[in-house]
């Protein structure tokens, strides 16, 4: 296998294990990160096999700049590693802020639809139209919050807790699968979204108990299952699958 997979927010904790996973299966894996030091560390934490002549590289970049695009396609043709391959997995915390009112403010609503909707369009489309372009699979990293509304019952202070910005802008990244799978289809271009349950890690055990009493299958994801999903469309076996939102979360939206 000689395919290269560009990973955006690949120091996240979702972003993370797919880095890992992909490059271990023996891909060329590109991701993006804010800082140096994250790529550094993730870099020594998977501790590439000198025997893998298979590349891992990250790139340092800021996707909010107006420029970000034309910075990564100048990056792909210099190291000459063009994706087959974009999964669309940037995000950030710090957009999730409520005020003390309880409100969202324009800024965190911006943010958060910049992450998860301008970005993967300008991305996708900056891919699929550049000159020497072998991409034929863009995923989208969403949330069952963009299918249902958050059960407020599991959060201590809603008001502050559970921000709307959230839910409203992966709802929107959902659509945008939709419309650009039927805007590519001519390409032969997958493109698919993945709306992922609760996962472990930053929850505390409080949360995970009131999280498992709403789970068909009584708990939360754990970090290494979301694996599953993704490789199932990267890989040809979904060959025949597109336009589709993969929801993976243990039944929670079924309830």
């Amino acid at each position: 296998m000689n395919e290269t997979i560009f990973i955006t927010g690949g120091t996240g904790k979702i972003g993370a294990q797919f880095v890992q996973y992909f490059y271990n299966q023996n891909y060329n894996v590109i991701f993006t990160a804010r800082t140096t030091l994250s790529i550094k560390t993730l870099i020594k934490k998977i501790n590439p096999n000198k025997k893998n002549n298979h590349k891992l590289i990250g790139l340092k970049i800021n996707l909010e700049e107006k420029t970000f695009t034309q910075k990564i396609l100048n990056f792909i043709k210099k190291i000459d590693l063009y994706p087959n391959h974009l999964i669309n997995c940037a995000r950030s915390l710090d957009y999730l802020k409520i005020n003390s009112n309880g409100l969202a403010e324009r800024k965190e609503w911006l943010g958060e639809f910049t992450l998860d909707v301008i970005i993967p369009y300008e991305l996708s489309m900056a891919l699929v139209m550049q000159e020497k372009t072998k991409l034929k699979n863009i995923i989208n990293i969403s949330s069952i919050y963009g299918i249902v509304a958050p059960n407020l019952n599991l959060y201590n202070n809603p008001k502050t807790d559970s921000a709307i910005q959230y839910g409203v802008a992966k709802a929107a990244q959902i659509q945008l699968t939709k419309e650009l799978a039927v805007r590519l289809a001519d390409l032969n271009i997958k493109i698919n979204t993945i709306s992922y349950g609760g996962i472990e890690g930053r929850a505390s055990e409080e949360f995970k108990k009131k999280y498992a009493k709403l789970c068909p299958l009584g708990r939360m994801l754990k970090e290494e299952e979301v694996i599953g999903a993704i490789d199932f469309l990267i890989s040809n076996k979904s060959n025949y699958l597109t336009g589709h939102n993969l929801v993976v979360d243990g039944g929670w939206t079924i309830w």
